[in-house]
């Protein structure tokens, strides 16, 4: 708000005294001893940056641009019209009383019709130009306030996605770990050590809007080998990564959702060992991130999961996170082949179709 105020004072100071200056070199610039005297002429230009402060509040006070268009124009045309008569007014008295005496008064209705134009027109401008200003900073206003809405929205989701952390993996984890401490406690100091690694990447990962891919990739892999612990044989992962898609920026979580169902669902609807292949490439400056595990594609169920099927949440955030930061710029395929379930993730760089 003081920013706008502070963008008013110095447009309406600025603007007024360009007209003044521009009007006095065009009206004097051949005889600075003309009618009328020069004091006078600059005097209406004082009068006229004073008549539409007057006008500001009564445009602030009645809302004006709040209300429907027609009664906006009508309001304010005759706000204008009722303003240049004020202005044209007061210069005229001041000019019968201190430069012409009174007798000047007589020449008042000769004045009134040339000179009346000449205050509207600038009162008309001014007015056009101080609400075309003040809409166009609302709009931006509203743009920011969005963004910002925007921005807190997915903040607010990737926590909710955190907090939605299966707990049955937290508590499968930490049931490994003890069953591990009697067995082999070096190898349950590791899961103790990735587990940290990878709850402290959920946390630190939520001050940025996006993380380099490695960093992404470095908490899926601290995740698989937690799950890997718990599954032994039952669970194989294998990686295709390639190097130069390591500092593309994504989103942070984003990834996990998918690897996560891949376990998940791959466990109830495939044979064992269970395979998850992650892929990321570069391709024609897009980023395609590729997720497939053996098993067989479960649909999302409205119900939950009485009988089996999905919830779908993971999927949707992901879909929804995508179309927040990346509108119109990527792509989410699913499809079975060869046994297998595939999640393909592509985002299109800046420069992509």
């Amino acid at each position: 708000m003081r920013n706008r105020e502070s963008l008013f004072w110095i447009l309406h100071s600025a603007g007024w005294i360009a007209f003044a200056g521009a009007m006095t070199f065009f009206t004097y610039s051949d005889e600075w001893k003309k009618d009328p005297p020069l004091l006078l002429f600059l005097f209406s230009y004082v009068v006229g940056f004073l008549s539409c402060l007057l006008l500001r509040l009564f445009y602030k006070r009645i809302r004006i641009h709040e209300r429907p268009l027609k009664f906006s124009v009508l309001i304010g045309v005759a706000a204008v019209f009722i303003l240049a008569n004020l202005w044209l007014g007061i210069e005229i008295l001041v000019g019968i009383i201190v430069w012409r005496g009174q007798d000047a008064f007589q020449d008042f209705w000769k004045l009134y019709i040339a000179a009346i134009s000449s205050r509207f027109v600038p009162v008309l401008g001014w007015t056009s130009l101080y609400f075309g200003i003040k809409i166009w900073g609302e709009w931006k206003e509203q743009g920011e306030r969005a963004s910002r809405a925007n921005a807190l929205a997915q903040a607010a989701q990737l926590q909710m996605l955190r907090y939605q952390i299966n707990p049955h993996f937290l508590f499968n984890a930490m049931n490994s770990i003890r069953a591990l401490i009697d067995e082999n406690e070096d190898k349950a100091r590791e899961m103790i050590t990735e587990l940290s690694e990878f709850l402290r990447y959920s946390l630190v990962s939520k001050d940025y809007a996006d993380v380099p891919l490695r960093e992404e990739l470095e908490a899926i892999q601290y995740y698989f080998a937690i799950q890997k612990r718990r599954y032994e044989a039952k669970l194989e992962v294998s990686y295709d990564i390639d190097p130069q898609a390591g500092e593309y920026p994504v989103l942070s979580f984003l990834i996990h959702p998918l690897v996560e169902n891949a376990i998940k669902y791959g466990m109830r609807t495939g044979p064992m060992p269970l395979i998850v292949h992650l892929a990321a490439r570069l391709q024609d400056h897009s980023l395609v991130i590729e997720v497939h595990n053996t098993g067989k594609w479960v649909p999302p169920s409205p119900l939950g999961s009485p009988d089996g099927q999905g919830t779908g949440t993971g999927l949707d955030n992901v879909r929804r996170r995508l179309e927040n930061a990346f509108p119109n710029r990527h792509r989410i395929a699913i499809f079975e082949k060869d046994g297998s379930v595939y999640v393909q993730l592509t985002i299109q760089g800046q420069g992509g179709g």
